[in-house]
């Protein structure tokens, strides 16, 4: 298990998760039973086949796919779903798995033998299976961006804790050691005032075109209506696959990669339980610079400035210097900063880990941490609240840009002083694929 410093969210959250949980916990005390995976009984050291969490996959694109083959040893994949079988399957021959392929993700919950999901669907996808998860007592590990609007990922933060789930979110730069370091240094007043947050290229997503692409025969083995989920339905046409660049089905690389980088502030900022309250348009248009600026005072600028970045993180300017935080990676000016923040992390122990082609989508040890907290019942790294908060400000960043005026947020309340902003806070949903209660 990671060891978390005194600033971990871990640490700093577990009173509020123990809170939150205590009623479920309550309640089995009279009939209703907090459901605990058989193997959080699990003996230390290496388990054995019988000792390890028993996984299903809602969803195996390609993300998933990577998710799957990075699963650490403590977990066992039992069963795949995906509304695109084609998609499952190929994976399945790929890894030569002996796995049974669902289209309904639904028969993956019914399974008693399955402890916990994986949720690596599309944004606009993944919020209900996340909820009916919850339900079914599963914990779950749910890719980001984690939701497509701010209110649906409040029902599901409240879902989380009405069913005492662990759950995690992708974020996976929360479990490497030079993202730790490089956020504490900021956050601990080490590197002086913050004076400015600087995010780079986080571009919002485009308009459904006026014209519908012309229909085209759905292809064999897609549930087309379960795959368009809450968003309004069209002809099926291949340019939909391409979903990141619609708003209908995403926010862009302001919630792709925003998802990781304003993360990153977050948690360096200690803004983990909160957000911005003060937000204003720089410039006009879905891909405009957008100021914003924290209760602390901090500003953080959303800026344009192609071929730059980071897209993973920020440059944070500081009172004694500026750090520019990356994806398992950070530089500096003074080089001095760098320098010392290296010293603190096991370099040659974190090159090992992330040494691999596949490093820039490294997962694996993210969801060691989630496998561990599953065991213990603490709160994971990326808890869902923090997840939450963080797309939520990628979301703000987009209303501001739809807006195209200044407003002001309330982090406790979750809402805008303007009218008009609000109503972007949710979205219409299509019968059948509306958020579950209970």
């Amino acid at each position: 298990m990671h060891k978390h410093d005194q600033h971990s969210p871990r640490r700093g959250h577990r009173r509020a998760f123990l809170k939150a949980t205590a009623g479920t916990v309550a309640a089995s005390a009279f009939g209703a039973p907090l459901i605990i995976p058989r193997s959080a009984l699990a003996a230390p050291g290496k388990p054995g086949a019988n000792d390890r969490i028993t996984v299903g996959a809602i969803g195996v694109g390609g993300r998933a796919s990577l998710l799957l083959q990075q699963l650490p040893e403590g977990g066992q994949i039992v069963a795949l779903s995906d509304c695109n079988v084609p998609r499952a399957e190929a994976f399945k021959a790929k890894a030569k798995g002996d796995w049974p392929v669902y289209q309904e993700y639904r028969k993956i919950l019914d399974r008693k033998d399955i402890d916990a999901v994986i949720v690596a669907t599309g944004d606009f996808q993944r919020v209900v299976p996340c909820i009916h998860a919850c339900q079914a007592g599963k914990d779950v590990y749910a890719e980001k961006p984690l939701t497509l609007y701010v209110r649906e990922g409040r029902a599901l933060v409240e879902a989380v804790r009405r069913h005492g789930r662990v759950l995690q979110v992708g974020s996976q730069q929360r479990s490497m050691a030079m993202n730790r370091v490089a956020c504490e240094l900021v956050r601990s007043g080490a590197l002086g005032k913050v004076l400015e947050v600087r995010a780079i290229n986080y571009t919002g997503p485009r308009d459904s075109p006026a014209q519908l692409p012309p229909e085209q025969p759905v292809p064999a083995g897609l549930d087309w209506n379960v795959w368009l989920n809450q968003a309004a339905m069209r002809p099926f046409n291949g340019d939909w696959m391409g979903w990141m660049q619609w708003r209908d089905f995403s926010g862009g690389e302001m919630t792709n990669w925003g998802a990781h980088g304003v993360d990153q502030i977050q948690w360096a900022l200690g803004a983990d339980g909160t957000g911005p309250t003060e937000l204003k348009p720089l410039s006009a248009g879905p891909n405009g610079q957008v100021a914003m600026k924290y209760a602390s005072g901090v500003p953080v600028n959303y800026v344009i400035e192609p071929g730059k970045g980071p897209m993973g993180g920020a440059i944070f300017v500081c009172e004694k210097g500026k750090l520019e935080i990356n994806r398992n990676k950070f530089s500096s000016n003074p080089p001095e900063i760098a320098a010392e923040l290296n010293k603190k992390v096991d370099v040659a122990e974190e090159e090992r880990k992330w040494s691999d082609s596949l490093a820039l989508w490294q997962a694996r040890w993210h969801m060691q941490d989630w496998l561990d907290c599953i065991r213990s019942r603490q709160m994971p790294i990326a808890d869902v609240e923090i997840g939450h908060r963080s797309i939520t400000v990628c979301h703000l960043a987009n209303i501001t840009r739809a807006i195209g005026r200044p407003l002001r947020w309330d982090p406790a309340r979750e809402q805008f002083d303007d009218e008009a902003a609000n109503a972007m806070l949710d979205r219409p949903r299509r019968a059948g694929f509306e958020l579950p209660t209970g």
